[in-house]
């Protein structure tokens, strides 16, 4: 079963999830958060690149999901995300890991049932999902959620592609 590497980008915390799945059967291995704090916004960066490549180094994914930029009210904010996720990004890159995004919508749908889901609610199936004992923090719930889409959406694309190579009971 590959292991997914899921990341909740973040300039101050960046929340990770890795699982097992192969999109049936899945499997909690660890998260957590990558905190920087009140640092100047380069030492931030190398702290995210740092922590995510020994994640790597640890874990050995086979697969890399990150939530996909969204428009914030302030554009610093957004600016500094944006530099964020270009550190996880090419982090996973680096590490020859494939990169696959998704919207936040996209990963609330996946693990909740609906796209306009609240923290609380990813962070409760999450927790069932997972079969978890207690609630995982809210950035590394959301950095799970994005590891648990990429499966469910691996498996999705899976059956898609099995049942084009298959028509009236014939291999294609």
């Amino acid at each position: 079963m590959p292991i997914i590497l899921g990341v909740d980008p973040g300039s101050r915390v960046t929340g990770y999830g890795v699982i097992r799945s192969d999109g049936r059967l899945t499997e909690y291995l660890d998260s957590g958060c990558i905190r920087m704090g009140e640092k100047p916004m380069a030492e931030r960066l190398q702290i995210i690149y740092q922590g995510l490549a020994t994640l790597i180094d640890q874990f050995r994914p086979d697969e890399f999901a990150i939530e996909q930029v969204f428009m914030a009210r302030n554009p610093d904010s957004a600016l500094k995300l944006g530099q964020a996720r270009g550190v996880a990004i090419v982090t996973a890159a680096n590490s020859g890991l494939p990169v696959n995004e998704y919207s936040a919508r996209q990963v609330k749908q996946a693990v909740v049932g609906k796209g306009g889901a609240d923290k609380s609610q990813v962070q409760h199936m999450v927790q069932s999902i997972l079969k978890l004992n207690k609630r995982p923090q809210a950035d590394a719930a959301d950095a799970l959620a994005i590891a648990l889409c990429h499966a469910h959406m691996s498996q999705s694309i899976g059956r898609i592609a099995a049942g084009s190579r298959v028509r009236g009971g014939r291999l294609r």
